[in-house]
């Protein structure tokens, strides 16, 4: 699902986070804030958004709400979803808050036919925020915006810079004075998100022609002055975002230079611990090395605070032309602003209609197919108590001794092809030697294995309450 979109703070950076580790997968984990109540779920507006590839259905709108109880213990509730939730491979019952620890096994929805495992299982895991960040899944917020930001893409026009002229050098003073000199802050670009590879020396050239810009604007006709104005708004934005690239570049050569100290210091460290004694003269030069890299640093940050207190005094005198130029054209500006705001906005209306239609035509399907299978275990269900029905029957009526009117036990045939109990024919026997069916006398008997091995096979499938029944009568003809 692409890379997760949090930023490294420096509080959670080196600490360690609860979260949800898929199984069998290095990427999208979810993960459990302190003191913030985490939603799962298939709708909008919830945490973090699973949208089934095989079964959308699976998850439901708002599947589990997991937050923190006041002693600072994780939770878990089930929403009423559909599928259900697994603690351990046990079911939660809906709306009932479950605590849960680390290591335990959380499931989301039930498993398919044809698969094993389900598609959404997770573990409770506490991990570094190190290990933690390049697996995370981005959240519904985080989603939200960069769908919007795919559909409302739109490039900058001349016009458009003038019309948000006023707001540009303010918020670029704004990201100035937020700009740390500290080497381990990250340093994000702006604009189009590349760092400019001008190099350092351009920075004066630009400022001294935007100076020459503004002096020349001072004099001349009305006409070609207002003509120049509108020249001269989109070169001076054009030469402040060039000042800003040019100091983002210097920055990043700082965190270089940075990285290089603490990479010499750590070298310095280890050489002195494994021979401190025999590369005496190596780590001279590391540490010699090492004060040059300190001393250009430092000549770095003077001449980088030198630039940024240029910069800001450029976009001070850039942010007053503009109000002035403002003053004149504020109102077609906005004007244009609005009817491009509420043209963007009833697009995206018919966008999320379109998408409702989709979604509600992929609903009534999933309903029909859900019917169909409701038909089809129905019709499996009727078939196997039918066929049980006529097993029963043919134990009745082809499996029962005529004599004691039970399942034969040991079943003995005659030489007259009929079936009896051994016991019961030894019984018959001490009276009449003939058969009780066909009244022929009895010339032999053998012991009918088949017909045992078929009976107790059946009778398997019995209730235990003719199991026990017929455990009994063995029993007591074994005694007698």
């Amino acid at each position: 699902m692409g890379e997760p979109g949090f930023l490294i703070t420096g509080d959670r950076a080196g600490g360690r986070s609860w979260c949800l580790r898929r199984i069998g997968m290095n990427a999208e984990w979810l993960l459990l804030e302190d003191g913030r109540e985490v939603t799962v779920g298939r709708g909008f507006g919830v945490t973090y958004q699973l949208v089934s590839k095989i079964c959308p259905l699976m998850i439901s709108r708002n599947h589990c709400v997991l937050k923190q109880n006041p002693e600072g213990q994780w939770t878990i509730m089930d929403n009423k979803s559909l599928n259900g939730v697994w603690l351990n491979r046990e079911r939660l019952e809906p709306l009932k808050v479950y605590s849960i620890h680390k290591g335990d096994h959380i499931q989301l929805g039930v498993p398919l036919e044809n698969k094993g495992n389900a598609e959404y299982e997770y573990e409770v895991t506490e991990e570094d925020w190190e290990r933690i960040y390049p697996c995370l899944s981005p959240n519904g917020d985080q989603m939200m915006e960069e769908n919007k930001g795919l559909r409302t893409k739109r490039k900058f026009s001349l016009d458009e810079l003038e019309g948000s002229g006023a707001e540009g050098p303010s918020n670029l003073k704004s990201e100035i004075s937020k700009v740390s000199y500290k080497p381990s802050q990250l340093v994000k670009s702006h604009g189009r998100g590349e760092v400019a590879s001008q190099p350092s020396e351009y920075l004066d050239p630009k400022l001294t022609s935007l100076e020459t810009n503004e002096k020349t604007t001072e004099s001349g006709p009305p006409e070609v002055t207002e003509l120049h104005h509108k020249k001269q708004k989109a070169s001076n934005s054009s030469a402040s975002q060039s000042s800003l690239e040019v100091f983002k570049v210097t920055i990043s050569r700082m965190l270089k230079l940075k990285t290089q100290m603490k990479e010499k210091q750590v070298a310095v460290l280890n050489m002195k611990k494994q021979t401190q004694k025999e590369n005496s003269k190596k780590i001279v030069q590391m540490e010699q090395e090492l004060e040059d890299l300190q001393s250009q640093l430092c000549a770095e940050q003077a001449q980088q605070q030198a630039r940024v207190k240029q910069l800001e005094k450029t976009f001070q005198e850039e942010e007053q032309h503009l109000q002035d130029l403002e003053k004149e054209e504020g109102e077609e500006d906005l004007k244009q602003q609005l009817a491009q705001a509420l043209q963007e906005h009833w697009t995206l209306m018919e966008e999320l209609n379109r998408s409702k239609k989709d979604f509600e035509a992929i609903i009534q399907a999933k309903n029909k197919e859900l019917e169909q299978t409701k038909e089809e275990k129905e019709k499996v269900q009727a078939q196997k108590e039918e066929v049980l029905s006529h097993m029963n029957d043919v134990l009745e009526n082809e499996l029962q001794c005529i004599i004691c009117s039970e399942y034969f036990i040991e079943a003995v045939t005659l030489n007259c092809a009929h079936s009896f109990c051994s016991y019961c024919i030894n019984e018959w026997m001490k009276r009449k030697i003939e058969c009780p069916i066909c009244r022929k006398n009895i010339e032999s008997k053998t012991r009918s294995l088949v017909l045992d091995n078929c009976i107790n096979k059946m009778v398997d499938n019995l209730s235990s309450e003719v199991k026990e029944q017929r455990i009994v009568l063995i029993r007591e003809r074994k005694g007698e």
